[in-house]
């Protein structure tokens, strides 16, 4: 087991995609490690002052391919003798700031409430890493929680080019606030070497994003790799230490809600000896609903269980 670096440059990031056909910048075996740096933001996001901004990032700007909007990923990562039908098994092991300042922004026609919010709006948020505090422009302090709002493995390759906006089946941006630091997330691959790209850093972010964004901020995570031919996805699925986790994707919360209870059923029933029926009652009973994201375009429902349940 070997622990790789993987710092964030013009020549390891993308700018707002995923794609099949993009080279990894690092080779990786199952099993190994690493810690990936990432970035966030246009030009337009760097603060004044004398805030701590990665030097690395004014080179991207000024040189790296974008598709807009988009986030800025760092990646993508090939695992050795990936293929697709596998999954790979993403445990995140750590997740810290990079920088000392966030920001957050409503743009218009977006959101939840796109009609009511319609004037782009920014504002800058400090991040006290001392305290592990976020210092809200209007004079609240916000414990901060880290976590990547985009994890993914390459798409289909007949897909094409897929922004990082919209989550879909291969991941993307999930903008879970569970997949913390102790979380592990599994993503179904598609394509040889999987190819895991991460970024879109958060700092703290509430169930929904409902003005488009969290704390965007840079991120730096660990994570352990894992491949997996002994089960199949057609959806992201993760566990927290004390929790089961599904996933519905779609335009429609409906249909997310249905997909996420679906899998949770599916999920029961494979590890327990409920019929059907009763692992629906369960989680009538015991799964939790929530509302991952409603402004990704395809918005998000997760579905969780505890664990104590279900082994």
């Amino acid at each position: 087991m070997t622990h790789h670096q993987l710092d964030a440059g013009l020549a390891t990031c993308h700018w707002g995609y995923f794609d099949a056909r993009l080279k990894p910048v690092l080779e990786i075996e199952s099993g190994d490690s690493v810690t990936i740096r990432t970035l966030t933001g246009g030009p337009d996001s760097l603060p004044p002052g004398n805030a701590t901004i990665p030097p690395e990032i004014h080179e991207i700007h000024a040189k790296a391919e974008r598709m807009v909007p988009g986030h800025i990923l760092t990646g993508p990562v090939a695992v050795k003798g990936a293929k697709p039908g596998d999954v790979l098994e993403v445990r995140i092991k750590e997740v810290k700031p990079r920088t000392d300042f966030g920001y957050t922004l409503i743009k218009p026609l977006g959101g939840t409430l796109p009609e009511e919010f319609d004037a782009h709006t920014f504002r800058h948020i400090g991040l006290d890493l001392s305290r592990n505090v976020a210092l809200l422009p209007w004079g609240m302090e916000l414990p901060l929680a880290p976590f990547f709002g985009v994890m993914g493995t390459a798409p289909p390759a007949h897909w094409g080019r897929q922004t990082s906006l919209v989550p879909r089946a291969f991941g993307g941006n999930l903008d879970n606030k569970e997949l913390r630091p102790g979380a592990t997330l599994y993503l179904p691959v598609f394509v040889e070497g999987a190819l895991f790209s991460c970024g879109d850093g958060h700092g703290a972010q509430g169930d929904g994003e409902v003005c488009v964004t969290a704390i965007e901020t840079a991120l730096e995570g660990t994570f352990e790799f894992v491949l997996r031919d002994d089960i199949s996805l057609a959806m992201p699925r993760a566990e927290t230490p004390t929790h089961h986790i599904t996933m519905g994707i779609d335009p429609d919360l409906d249909v997310c809600a249905k997909d996420a209870l679906r899998e949770m059923i599916g999920l029961i029933v494979a590890r327990t000896k409920l019929s059907r029926e009763e692992a629906y009652m369960l989680c009538s009973l015991a799964a939790d609903l929530r509302v991952t994201q409603t402004v990704n375009g395809n918005k998000g429902i997760h579905c969780m269980l505890p664990k104590s349940l279900v082994a």
